[in-house]
């Protein structure tokens, strides 16, 4: 047999990479690549956060201004720019489109799949390396972030980057260059998370290493971080931006760090508020398919998985070993406690625990028995079964947001994505048995990538309407470009991004409010004002929710272009072909 972790070739034996067959490798990366990057276009972009970061990149390619983030002409200062210019980089390579808006997303997932898969293979060798892989590709909270464009996925691709380059770097057979190289990397990344989310990037790796300190009293980890030099780099990633909008912004700082840093995280100003637990169950589901995993990967860590043999174990002297599923086990739950306790939640802060979880599984499902990896599968086929059962209850759903129409054709997709469960997990239950577990593992992994990505497909059956694509080219017959496109009492965060168009907020300027603040010229405070301007000002173009339309269609004529659900579009002026 060859040896785990190398190709080796023999007579009558397949060529083999971790004890996987070559072959069934490359067809299991080949179906990942085509799940992975070749659903990115499939849907319509979402509001709030895909339309208003898509418009965003499209702005600052419009206008050529990198520094100034703006968003529908407006400043917007609420996060970092570089989401943003991998986007806008995106659109100056492959165009301005839905795909393009996503491939940052992709690809930071991509990143923090690779990046983990490289850490644990380091520490508990190239099968836990795959493992870890097959584990977060198929968490669906990782993989479904992965494929929707906000902040939240760009920042946890770089933090497990961040957390691969700590792990690396610490690795005993490390030398001491190939040590100062990966930690230069791991201060490089919190760089670019600097970039991303702010603060968040160095606070969270921060109070990890505190933890991991508190936890094994290893002061003389410190002093193998190379903190002078990779500080330095650090701010040499960062604070080039951080100056330069600053310099042409003075607002910025206050606002940025006082505003969207400490007010965020101690109160709930932003309306954001969750219980203490508001992440618990979005753990168990994000990383459903492994939950049966859990006492193993706690077994993992408290028996020092991965230290063992390294300097300073019981009966040698030296340093105090690097404990790597520890350091994995800290990540995890110093960034849950960290956003539990915060006063602004959101599902998405909570993505970066997932490759320490990873790691841990991979290491985990290395050591795992027979019986243990045969009630994983019976466990998950009974969820499945269950799932499919409840699915029908999504056709009875109905909301103010979402008519109950909408909700039963997604509800085909639901079961579905639960059939794809229990398929897999039969597949799987018939590998064990004919192909031993690495063969059942990977088919599980896959057929529960496979079974998400269905389900967040098939959301298309609900985002579609919401997008307002069914009004983008209706109203690009009527829209002539400077011509005002008004948002009456809303903020549409799709329609501008299909349309290539900027909105002009009227009355409530929602989360753009520091923006008009800084800008008051840019928009329409009041009613009245819009008013004003629809009958006496030029040819104009606005989106109204239908329920402002009934009132003011009754003060100022207003010709309806096209509408559904959410939205009605008006021009002042008649338009050729609508009645």
């Amino acid at each position: 047999m060859p040896r785990t972790g190398r190709l080796a070739a023999g007579p009558g034996h397949a060529v083999r990479v971790a004890g996987i067959p070559a072959l069934a490798l490359a067809l299991a990366v080949l179906a990942f690549a085509l799940l992975w990057f070749g659903t990115l276009g499939v849907r319509h972009l979402l509001g709030p956060d895909e339309g208003r970061y898509a418009e965003i990149a499209r702005e600052m390619l419009v206008t050529g201004d990198w520094v100034t983030i703006r968003y529908d002409g407006l400043k917007y200062f609420e996060k970092p720019p570089f989401h943003m210019w991998v986007t806008a980089l995106s659109y100056t390579l492959f165009g301005v489109g839905e795909w393009q808006a996503r491939l940052c997303v992709a690809l930071a997932g991509l990143a923090g799949v690779a990046a983990s898969m490289l850490a644990a293979a380091r520490w508990f060798g190239a099968r836990a390396g795959w493992l870890a892989g097959l584990v977060l590709v198929s968490a669906p909270m990782w993989n479904a972030a992965a494929h929707f464009n906000t902040l939240d996925m760009t920042l946890s691709g770089v933090m497990a980057c961040v957390l691969a380059g700590m792990l690396l770097a610490q690795h005993p057979r490390t030398t001491r260059s190939a040590q100062r190289n990966w930690m230069l990397a791991c201060w490089a990344a919190m760089g670019i998370a600097l970039l991303t989310k702010g603060l968040v990037g160095l606070v969270l790796p921060g109070l990890v290493l505190v933890a991991y300190t508190c936890a094994t009293r290893d002061l003389a980890l410190w002093r193998r971080l190379h903190a002078p030099a990779g500080f330095a780099l650090m701010l040499g990633v960062a604070v080039p931006w951080y100056w330069l909008v600053a310099r042409r912004n003075p607002e910025f700082l206050h606002f940025f760090f006082i505003h969207e840093h400490w007010q965020r995280y101690t109160s709930t100003v932003h309306a954001r508020k969750g219980a203490l637990w508001y992440f618990v169950p979005l753990v168990l589901g994000g990383f459903l398919p492994w939950l049966g995993m859990l006492p193993a990967m706690v077994r993992t860590v408290r028996h020092r998985a991965g230290a063992a043999g390294t300097a300073g174990s019981a009966g040698t002297s030296g340093p105090a070993p690097f404990q790597p599923a520890l350091m994995c086990a800290l990540w995890a739950v110093s960034i849950f406690v960290f956003f539990s306790l915060s006063g602004s939640k959101l599902p998405g802060y909570i993505l970066p625990v997932f490759p320490a979880l990873a790691i841990l599984a991979g290491a985990a499902l290395t050591q795992a028995s027979v019986p243990a990896w045969r009630r994983q599968l019976w466990a998950m086929l009974s969820i499945g079964a269950l799932g499919l059962l409840a699915s029908p209850i999504v056709a009875t759903l109905d909301s103010n947001n979402t008519p109950n129409l909408l909700y039963r054709a997604y509800a085909v997709w639901v079961a579905l994505a639960f059939a794809l469960v229990c398929a897999s997990t039969v597949a799987a239950l018939w590998l064990r048995h004919r192909h031993g577990r690495m063969a059942s593992i990977a088919a599980y992994a896959l057929g529960m990538l496979l079974a998400f990505t269905v389900g967040l497909l098939g959301h298309e059956a609900i985002g579609r309407s919401a997008s307002g694509i069914g009004l983008a080219a209706p109203i690009e017959r009527v829209l002539r470009p400077g011509m005002p496109l008004y948002g009456v009492g809303m903020l549409d965060h799709t329609l501008p991004f299909y349309l290539r168009h900027p909105l002009t907020m009227v009355a409530q300027p929602d989360e753009l409010a520091f923006g008009t603040e800084q800008e008051p010229q840019n928009w329409l405070p009041t009613v009245d004002a819009f008013v004003d301007a629809w009958q006496h000002g030029p040819r104009a173009v606005a989106l109204l929710s239908p329920a402002t339309f009934a009132e003011l269609s009754v003060r100022v004529p207003m010709h309806v272009i096209a509408r559904d659900w959410r939205r009605v579009a008006v021009a002042n002026f008649p338009v050729a072909g609508v009645r």
